[in-house]
């Protein structure tokens, strides 16, 4: 008698969940960019009906507002780094290092005017750290406003200096902003922090606007300490 066997089972897929739905989300988008994020194709890449997504987020802005939470909860808060300055610092770093791993979250945060859950548990993070190192309510509120979006690791400049441009592109940008605008012109051409002719360093220009600012509330802090003994 032939021996009988035994149904081959399939492995069943994965239960969905908010989570996995969002954590796939962020994965397209690192891959792929935000455009690509969609129900549809959130659906092929979870092999789950497109539908069926909607039982775990609203639609595409509370899934996009879901996934940039996820991505700030992910920054290290660095509260012994050896003095406030440090552990700001470290923290801020941190923040960078997450958004350079996901570069859609500055865009997206650009355009949101509401702080995400996880945002404002980083925000009390870093508040904390200003104050027990010293500063005043008034001085830590002059800081969030100085550091801006630094504090979730971006710089959102007031043009797009055209960071990628060639020294060639510079060098003609200037040639044709010389004779009615030559500041703009030989800031078009400058040399960045490893000698190279054209364009901004991102994170020199990130670290050096951090550094200035909490330099600068150090030297406020000492001087209110001095005039309150």
């Amino acid at each position: 008698m032939a021996a009988t066997t035994a149904p081959t089972r399939r492995a069943r897929p994965a239960r969905l969940s908010r989570e996995r739905v969002v954590e796939a989300a962020i994965r397209l988008a690192d891959s792929e960019g935000m455009d690509a994020v969609s129900m549809r194709r959130l659906g092929q890449e979870l092999a789950v009906d497109p539908m069926s997504i909607y039982r775990y987020v609203a639609g595409k802005d509370a899934l996009v507002d879901a996934m940039t939470d996820a991505v700030v909860a992910r920054i290290e808060l660095v509260t012994d780094a050896g003095g406030w300055q440090a552990s700001a610092r470290a923290t801020m770093l941190a923040a960078r290092a997450t958004m350079l791993r996901h570069p859609w979250t500055a865009d997206v945060r650009k355009s949101r005017t509401q702080p995400t859950p996880a945002e404002l548990r980083h925000l009390d993070g870093l508040l904390g750290i200003l104050r027990d190192g010293g500063l005043g309510v008034d001085l830590t509120h002059h800081a969030i406003h100085a550091l801006g979006s630094r504090v979730l690791g971006f710089s959102q400049d007031l043009y797009d200096d055209g960071g990628d441009a060639t020294p060639e592109e510079s060098a003609a940008a200037a040639a044709v902003l010389a004779p009615t605008h030559p500041r703009l012109a030989e800031l078009a051409v400058a040399v960045t922090h490893d000698g190279a002719l054209g364009g901004c360093d991102d994170d020199a220009e990130f670290v050096f606007a951090l550094d200035l600012v909490l330099e600068g509330l150090e030297r406020r802090r000492r001087a209110e300490a001095a005039s309150r003994a």
